[in-house]
């Protein structure tokens, strides 16, 4: 019981919220756009359509951000999908937050004012690995229909069989499952 507590304790605060921005005091969420694709969307991967930035995602996020630096977050090593969605988030204090979540965990914030233009203060680089895992398990059906379109473009240009894209198909959704 006590290696549970200290693996615990060692273990939370590397997913601990930014204090700046609790949940606990959180007033209320718009989102202002569910889903939008950049230039960098691969539709192999995901379509963008398939991904909705819902309020409950922002105020997960919220509660398992990890802040990085500008470097890291933009590192040709990080995960990215070109899918985003965004919110406003206001607070009791008056505090006003623009925050862009992508489903991979990436997570980028802004102070605003009432007209969600950025007050001048530094924009702030997250990572939630519990919001990739959450928002990744809620996307399998868009990972299987990308994985359709993706195969169903292979076999008409004639690159694999229909029988060989079932089969491949078969295999991404079991290794999305897992053991």
């Amino acid at each position: 019981m006590a290696v549970a507590a200290l693996l615990f304790a060692v273990g939370y605060p590397a997913n601990a919220a930014d204090k700046r921005y609790r949940i606990d005091s959180v007033k209320s969420i718009e989102v202002i756009e569910p889903s939008n694709g950049s230039v960098w969307e691969n539709k192999d991967l995901l379509d963008c359509s398939d991904v909705v930035l819902t309020e409950d995602d922002v105020r997960y996020a919220l509660r398992h951000i990890r802040r990085v630096t500008e470097k890291a977050f933009f590192s040709e090593k990080t995960e990215r999908t070109g899918c985003s969605g965004g919110a406003s988030v206001t607070f009791s204090n008056g505090k006003i937050i623009v925050i862009g979540v992508e489903p991979t965990g990436r997570i980028n914030i802004f102070e605003a004012d009432a007209k969600l233009e950025p007050t001048g203060a530094p924009e702030s680089y997250y990572e939630c690995d519990p919001c990739r895992t959450r928002k990744m398990i809620l996307l399998q059906d868009a990972f299987d229909r990308a994985d359709e379109r993706r195969l169903k473009k292979l076999v008409g240009q004639g690159r694999v069989s229909s029988a060989e894209a079932e089969l491949l198909l078969q295999k991404a959704r079991s290794a999305r499952k897992g053991p």
